[in-house]
């Protein structure tokens, strides 16, 4: 079964990562791109995971995971190589109804991380369903390649006239049809 896309507003939802090594720093740099309050539990830290924690300056326990760490998160990243941990953790989540991604487990995910491609207030989500997150990532580069340099001043325009005009299908046809008068000038450039 494929997932359903969809963009999550993480503004005062709290996220945690259990795990320091690798895989748990890429997921680590990609929250950030969307949020800062994020907690980490780990016994150990790769040399990354340690920097960008200190940068950021979030929250780190250094210790195992313990049941009932995850009771005040809204998302919980299960980063570790311990497939008996990531399902423990996934079926502890149902408890506090909290949003699980176990890597590279797709039985222990509520959901899945898409590749994207961030520029400004443009995010734009390639997933394959965990098929082939090769494929998501080429797709992904490819279509970064296409979007123009000015994108935000167009886009910081556009959300300027939404707040001006009024609601109703006047201003839909207006913005509508400005944004498909810049995706022809780009496309033929």
């Amino acid at each position: 079964m494929s997932y359903f896309p969809a963009f999550l507003k993480l503004d005062n939802k709290k996220i945690l990562i259990v795990g320091g090594g690798y895989v748990a720093y890429e997921k680590l740099e990609r929250l950030l791109d969307f949020t800062k309050n994020i907690t980490v539990i780990a016994p150990e830290l790769s040399l990354d995971m340690s920097k960008i924690i200190e940068k950021e300056n979030l929250v780190f326990h250094k210790r195992v995971y313990e049941v009932g760490d995850i009771k005040e998160y809204s998302v919980v990243i299960v980063a570790v190589d311990d497939i008996p941990l990531q399902a423990e953790i996934f079926q502890e989540s149902k408890k506090y109804n909290c949003l699980c991604n176990a890597v590279d487990s797709v039985d222990y995910c509520d959901f899945i991380f898409p590749s994207y491609i961030k520029k400004d207030d443009l995010t734009i989500a390639v997933s394959t369903s965990g098929a082939s997150p090769a494929l998501a990532k080429q797709l992904r580069i490819y279509l970064q390649n296409l979007i123009p340099d000015g994108i935000s001043a167009f886009l910081d325009e556009m959300k300027e006239l939404r707040k001006t005009l009024p609601k109703g299908k006047e201003r839909m046809k207006m913005l509508d049809k400005k944004a498909q008068d810049y995706i022809n000038t780009w496309s033929k450039q």
